[in-house]
């Protein structure tokens, strides 16, 4: 059983994670692989609205979504899109990235490959990892605009759309710790984060919500491009 204050708490942080933005016109929009297939529809949506005329999926696998996108997270998002009425000439696949950093990277790689110019940026993710990926975007492409977008649910109607309530929770406890962490590690930017938000956090942890968050030796080792080397595994670092 989840408990009315931990449901209370996590609704603080999932308000908290969501950047409020206002979707407007940008040179592309950016779908970060997971487990959530909403990433692709709002995408789409946004495509269908005129607001991007490219959108990248980006992200291969991970445990968590190895079972249900076996070919691979942009894969399967791709395929989301068409079925939605996206143009296939205007999807182009990054199917290698196993973390935040790596799908900001590779995503501006395989733009410049296809010669899309860009100075901004939809930012389609979960909804509770919207002030996370903005965050890393500001770090690792602090140069373009960033506009977030996400599926517009509440959290009651999102977990049920999950079909699983305490692992979304989780989820959005571990995505607060990351902002919490990931400027000192350089992989983001710092953000102000109001101390109801620290303080419904630190209750989460107590009551056990803690199956996403880091280890305590999870800081990133460097690798030769600069990002973390991480595990892909549920202490992955982004």
């Amino acid at each position: 059983m989840i408990s009315a204050q931990a449901w209370a708490d996590a609704r603080l942080l999932w308000d908290y994670h969501h950047m409020h933005h206002d979707p407007r016109p940008c040179s592309v929009a950016i779908g970060l692989g997971s487990h959530d297939l909403g990433v692709a529809d709002v995408a789409a949506e946004l495509y269908l609205k005129g607001m991007a005329p490219v959108i990248v999926f980006t992200g291969a696998t991970s445990p968590t979504t190895r079972a249900r996108m076996p070919r691979g997270e942009a894969v399967h998002y791709r395929e989301r899109a068409l079925e939605l009425g996206v143009a296939d000439s205007a999807v182009l696949l990054e199917p290698r990235a196993t973390n935040t950093g790596e799908n900001i990277e590779f995503s501006k790689a395989v733009l410049a490959e296809a010669g899309v110019k860009v100075s901004s940026v939809l930012l389609v993710s979960k909804p509770y990892e919207e002030r996370r990926s903005y965050a890393m975007m500001r770090k690792l492409w602090a140069e373009v605009e960033v506009v977030c977008a996400s599926t517009p649910m509440g959290l009651e109607e999102y977990a049920d759309s999950i079909g699983d309530a305490r692992m979304v929770i989780d989820m959005i406890v571990g995505a607060l710790q990351r902002v919490l962490v990931f400027p000192g590690w350089g992989l983001a930017v710092e953000q102000e984060v109001p101390n109801a938000v620290r303080d419904a956090y630190e209750r989460l942890c107590v009551e056990g919500f803690t199956s996403r968050l880091l280890p305590a030796d999870a800081a990133p080792r460097p690798t030769g491009n600069g990002l973390a080397d991480k595990s892909a595994g549920p202490g992955a670092v982004a």
